[in-house]
């Protein structure tokens, strides 16, 4: 029988540290997930699934058991997400060349299928969406990943991103109209 994340958490609050390890194995994937699409990194996303877990031990003391321990972890997971994010842009500012290159960071692996067109064009693709996530506020590209890729609710938006529940639904829709505009020359007439 699974035990309820709340009995674990009083569990590790009443002095059994290693409770904890229970609720990070249920939790890591999702937290990861959502890190990794923040971020767009992998080494970035297991840093922010580190730092989530480790600020929420230290704080379990203020976590309140009407709320859901996923859903907590999740937010603080989303900030340090956002905070690596903002962090990583700093840096890049100081980084001078190639290095400053997306494309050059990501590895290409040939489909062996396709030709020659095909592979420059799924590149050019690719560089294009890049582009398009890249345009998005920091709000606005993780209220659009919570909702379109993670199927959040605008509720659930609102509470990770600790703002309004009309201001989440606002970010989505600023977030698809600009993803729409940049990818506009994508679109095929049929």
């Amino acid at each position: 029988m699974k035990v309820h994340d709340h009995a674990i958490v009083r569990e590790v609050l009443d002095g059994n540290k290693d409770a904890y390890g229970t609720l990070v194995a249920r939790h890591s994937q999702s937290v990861f997930r959502v890190a990794f699409r923040i971020t767009g990194d992998e080494a970035d996303a297991d840093e922010v699934v580190q730092e989530a877990f480790l600020r929420g031990y230290q704080r379990l003391q203020s976590f309140e058991l009407r709320a859901g321990f996923g859903t907590w972890i999740y937010r603080i997971a989303v900030n340090c997400a956002l905070n690596m994010k903002n962090r990583r842009k700093v840096e890049a500012k100081y980084k001078v060349g190639e290095e400053n290159d997306p494309a050059l960071r990501q590895v290409q692996v040939a489909d062996t299928a396709a030709g020659p067109e095909r592979t420059l064009l799924s590149r050019e693709i690719e560089q294009m969406q890049t582009a398009a996530m890249e345009s998005l506020t920091a709000i606005e590209r993780t209220a659009f990943v919570l909702r379109h890729m993670e199927d959040r609710s605008t509720t659930e938006i609102a509470t990770a991103l600790e703002i309004a529940p009309d201001a989440a639904k606002q970010a989505v829709f600023r977030a698809v109209q600009k993803l729409r505009r940049s990818l506009a020359p994508l679109r095929v007439n049929l």
